[in-house]
């Protein structure tokens, strides 16, 4: 693509910033369309005056100025209006005239985007390209020494259970002090994670819930997908499909009064609760909805003012020891439902996530952990925290799941995993290494907006501005002009596709291991990698 762009004292500071405009001048044809689409107002229409020399055919003249005044596009050197690189102009524009071009090595934007002292708040996931998981091969290949499965051919029946699984001799004990077995659910080892009715648009909430509704009653996988802590619409929890939704309950208690009110009026129960005490892209701070997206629908879901931005505490108020989490709100909501829905907590992966399993280890109402490690997505989070805390999701998994084999209850308390999985897009070997490291299920967010949608953004800082509700796809935004650009029949479409997807390569993977009935958890022998260190922590086998 040619770059026409007039050198104007209004265009100078454009080499500062991360992302530039190149337009084409002799293709562009004015029609605004890229102006009108811009998320972010980098661009606009500008009036241009060129100066041409004419140098005379005699040398006895003198040289003349002549100068033409043109329309063009324009780009702003403000750090406010920087272009983010979601290239929305360079698919709307008819002559392929204009698209944006990373700038590497600009470091001047970073000291403008902290000025007023404010530090900059950003969507997406950390930018860093570097994955464990993708350096993870699989290495024992059933031949001759176990039946080799053909991945086309054979039956699988890859499910897994959420929910505590007690030997026969444990449940009836527990059944005789109690009154009461633990409840167990099957699910699909592929879980939709916390993405709230507030933080998606409600055309891609519905499309998620229209996909997974899709997947469970047509194709029988047993897909399921968490609220997020912000509630969710009063006609879902009235409905025959909440039994497809794991519902989230966070410090900040959004939208708990609608779900608690409809318990009474619940058709069917909901798959599980998942009490979040804490996430991977920020560990130690609670949720954050901004004011941008907090419109009159979102605010009455969530009972709280409208315009106003919603932090979650970064702990849950009631509670400051993993006991009392256990004593007050396992067994709340475990009795709330009536003691037939599993209750579980998330947690950030950190060195602390020990001492909560081996206190839920000890308790027969909790149904499982789930960790998020530290590559995980988010709405909005400050640079620090998703760029300098939290443990990589491997290794926290691997303690936890040495723990529970030291204690004899690796096949009781299931663990799911997160964080990162599928980062660089290879989302069925980054879930069959963790599975095959201890998890019993993996959860994906932003994959899925990705996969689900055509999200935009990157872990390279492109786009990433899902926390101000200007989406250019309309995945993140509560505004109508944005989010009707998205189809949430066609979101559905792509989650379903998806799923296949992950289904057929998750097959590839397990049936060289000789393995269809059941999903390989903790078959740490079939794994190996070329880094020694890794090799050790993980207990996996080193091979170069």
């Amino acid at each position: 693509m040619l770059t026409e762009r007039p050198i104007t004292p209004s265009t100078l500071g454009v080499k500062d910033l991360n992302w530039q405009i190149e337009w084409d001048k002799n293709l562009c044809t004015q029609c605004g369309r890229c102006t009108s689409v811009c998320p972010v107002n980098a661009i606009e229409l500008g009036v241009f005056r060129k100066r041409e020399i004419k140098t005379p055919a005699s040398l006895l003249k003198k040289a003349e100025n002549e100068y033409t005044v043109f329309y063009g596009i324009r780009q702003k050197t403000d750090p406010a209006y920087a272009c983010i690189g979601c290239s929305m102009c360079n698919m709307v524009c008819p002559n392929n005239a204009i698209g944006p071009k990373r700038e590497e090595g600009s470091t001047t934007q970073k000291f403008h985007n902290d000025r007023g002292g404010n530090p900059r708040t950003r969507g997406g996931r950390r930018n860093s390209g570097e994955s464990l998981l993708d350096q993870i091969k699989f290495i024992r290949i059933s031949m001759l020494t176990d039946p080799a499965l053909d991945a086309g051919r054979h039956e699988f029946r890859l499910n897994t259970l959420l929910g505590r699984v007690q030997s026969p001799e444990d449940s009836l004990k527990t059944y005789q002090e109690n009154g009461w077995k633990p409840p167990v659910r099957e699910i699909y080892p592929l879980v939709i994670g916390g993405m709230s009715f507030g933080a998606l648009s409600p055309n891609m909430w519905e499309g998620l819930q229209m996909g997974v509704a899709y997947l469970n009653e047509e194709l029988n996988m047993p897909v399921r997908i968490s609220t997020g802590e912000g509630g969710c619409p009063p006609r879902l929890l009235r409905s025959r499909f909440l039994k497809y939704v794991i519902l989230q309950i966070a410090s900040g208690y959004f939208g708990w009064d609608e779900i608690i009110h409809a318990i009474p009026e619940m058709k069917v129960d909901p798959c599980a609760i998942e009490i979040k005490y804490g996430q991977g892209a920020k560990p130690g701070d609670g949720g954050l909805l901004m004011w941008y997206k907090v419109n009159k629908l979102i605010a009455a879901i969530r009972g709280v003012p409208e315009r106003v931005s919603l932090p979650s505490p970064p702990t849950h108020q009631t509670q400051y020891s993993i006991e009392e989490s256990v004593a007050k709100m396992i067994q709340s909501m475990s009795m709330a439902w009536g003691f037939r829905v599993p209750v579980y907590p998330k947690i950030s992966a950190s060195s602390t996530s020990l001492a909560v399993l081996n206190n839920l280890t000890r308790n027969p109402y909790a149904a499982g952990l789930a960790i998020d490690g530290e590559d995980g997505g988010t709405g909005a989070a400050y640079n620090v925290s998703m760029n300098h805390m939290g443990h990589p999701i491997a290794s926290n998994l691997r303690d936890c799941y040495n723990a529970l084999v030291v204690t004899g209850k690796q096949n009781e308390l299931p663990l799911i995993a997160g964080g990162g999985i599928g980062k660089s897009g290879n989302l069925a070997a980054n879930a069959a290494a963790l599975i095959m490291l201890g998890a019993s299920a993996v959860q994906v967010g932003k994959y899925v907006m990705q996969a689900g949608a055509g999200c935009l953004g990157s872990e390279k800082d492109r786009c990433n501005v899902c926390n101000i509700g200007v989406c250019p796809k309309g995945i993140t935004s509560q505004d109508p002009r944005l989010y009707r650009r998205l189809d949430p029949e066609k979101v559905a479409e792509r989650v379903v596709d998806f799923y296949l997807s992950f289904d057929t390569e998750i097959k590839k993977i397990i049936a060289p291991l000789g393995r269809s009935t059941s999903l390989p958890i903790g078959m740490s022998d079939a794994l190996g990698i070329s880094d020694r260190d890794a090799a050790e922590r993980l207990g996996i086998k080193y091979v170069v």
